[in-house]
């Protein structure tokens, strides 16, 4: 019980409201204490006006007059002439003198907390203002037992009332937040806990209801959280369910273009110039397909085989690629243009690195197509002594800002309407594999130009 919310509650509660009572019992006693001696006071007065009335009083009457005013003497100032009006033997001498027409209040709590830390019975001194201003000053003599006993016995009344009022006050304010904020933070520990246990149900998500605005908008924000994730575990498992499946269509289309790798063996003996010419690039284009489909089941099981790499021109490699796109580009207006020093030597791996340009080339010239406008696709590289800058450049309208968000997140960072979003992935994940990097340098209605950093390390020269 102590450790809930509830409990704690209660408990501070309890003490906040007991601590409020001290602060109130304190003046609350010393006002008991100033206004019991000004009964005194009053009761002498009064007892004062019979001598008044008759200057010779019986002892007795005298005696049962100061009993009932529970003091030892009064003395009356009037028209500056001080009376001792009533009189009987005190029990020891006066050994303090308390004025209560001017005293402050910090004078009266000190006075009352004394009196009530002191035991021993005195005599004090009492003077006070006469009422209806019928004298100057009236001053009485009395004892401390009685004033004190009174005194406990109102404090003990003020702490048993407080005590009371602090248990219906706590109670009252439990029962409040149990309703208005225990019970609805249960609802969203439950909700929690159900969600978990499946969250994949979407019938499972939170849906706010809560009257405190601080827990509405934790609900608000509890709610959002399990939307984007549940449609992120929708998405995975998505993604794992096309994942096996194109690792299995890449499995048997690897076979398929294995065995037509075959049958170019029979095109490359042909005498014919034209396939003579061309059976080398279609040999090429089955081996790049069948190392694709390689590499396709690979990804599948969420890795990329290390690069192998060797040493290469890539001005040839960068003219494979072009000539593969200008069969693409037929009865367009979009020009190819490399600026490639002469038999520029880059150690990569040629596969990887073919693939890596060849997305980027191929997203060029299908911005470009898209446009209908054509365009120019500028192929450019360079070198410093530790690095091989590769730049690929288009004149297209530029890369959407949804597009610039996830432009290497598989799935999402796709451009093109139908696109998957893999082949920028895929490409940075393989310069990753070289130590490199893979970026967009700038893109805006006067083109996009991605940037390849490619580390030359130890050994790049033979």
């Amino acid at each position: 019980m102590i450790n809930t919310l509830s409990g704690r509650l209660l408990v501070l509660t309890v003490i906040f409201v007991m601590i409020a009572e001290v602060l109130i019992f304190v003046p609350s006693i010393a006002r008991f204490r100033e206004d019991y001696m000004l009964n005194r006071l009053e009761r002498a007065q009064i007892a004062s006006l019979a001598l008044l009335a008759d200057d010779m009083l019986d002892p007795a009457l005298e005696d049962e007059l100061l009993k009932n005013a529970e003091v030892f003497n009064v003395v009356l100032r009037r028209d500056e002439v001080r009376q001792l009006m009533l009189s009987s033997d005190m029990p020891m001498a006066v050994t303090e003198t308390f004025d209560l027409r001017d005293a402050s209040a910090l004078v009266l709590i000190g006075d009352a907390i004394s009196r009530l830390l002191e035991n021993e019975n005195e005599v004090i001194r009492v003077i006070g203002a006469p009422v209806r201003e019928a004298g100057l000053l009236i001053e009485v003599t009395m004892e401390t037992a009685p004033l004190r006993s009174a005194m406990i016995d109102y404090g003990i009344r003020i702490l048993i009332l407080s005590a009371v009022i602090s248990v219906f006050t706590a109670f009252l304010l439990f029962v409040v937040m149990r309703i208005f904020l225990v019970r609805p933070i249960k609802n969203v520990v439950g909700h929690m806990q159900r969600y978990a246990a499946a969250p994949e149900d979407a019938r499972r998500i939170i849906k706010p209801g809560a009257g405190v605005t601080e827990l509405r908008e934790a609900e608000e924000a509890l709610k959002s959280l399990q939307t984007e994730l549940t449609q992120a575990l929708k998405q995975k498992e998505r993604l794992a369910q096309l994942g096996s499946a194109v690792s299995k269509i890449s499995h048997d289309l690897r076979n398929i273009l294995t065995s037509a790798q075959l049958f170019t063996d029979r095109i490359e003996a042909s005498e014919d110039p034209i396939v003579k010419r061309m059976a080398p690039k279609l040999v090429g284009s089955i081996t790049r397909a069948v190392h694709l489909c390689e590499s396709t089941l690979a990804f599948g099981k969420a890795e990329e085989p290390s690069p192998t790499l060797t040493l290469f021109a890539l001005d040839e490699l960068v003219d494979d690629v072009i000539e593969g796109e200008r069969l693409a580009v037929k009865g367009q207006d979009i020009g190819f243009v490399t600026d490639i020093p002469l038999r520029m030597m880059v150690r990569a791996d040629p596969e990887q690195m073919y693939r890596v340009l060849a997305n980027l080339v191929r997203n060029a010239r299908q911005a470009l197509t898209a446009t209908g406008a054509g365009g120019e696709i500028r192929v450019a590289a360079e070198e410093t002594y530790t690095t091989w800058h590769i730049t690929v450049r288009d004149d297209g309208p530029g890369l959407p800002a949804k597009a610039q968000e996830h432009l290497f997140t598989p799935f999402q960072g796709g451009a093109r309407k139908g696109g998957s979003g893999l082949g920028l992935a895929i490409a940075a994940e393989l310069m990753r594999g070289h130590g490199g990097k893979l970026s967009l340098e700038h893109t805006g209605p006067e083109g996009t130009q991605f940037c390849i950093d490619l580390p030359k390390g130890d050994g790049t020269l033979s």
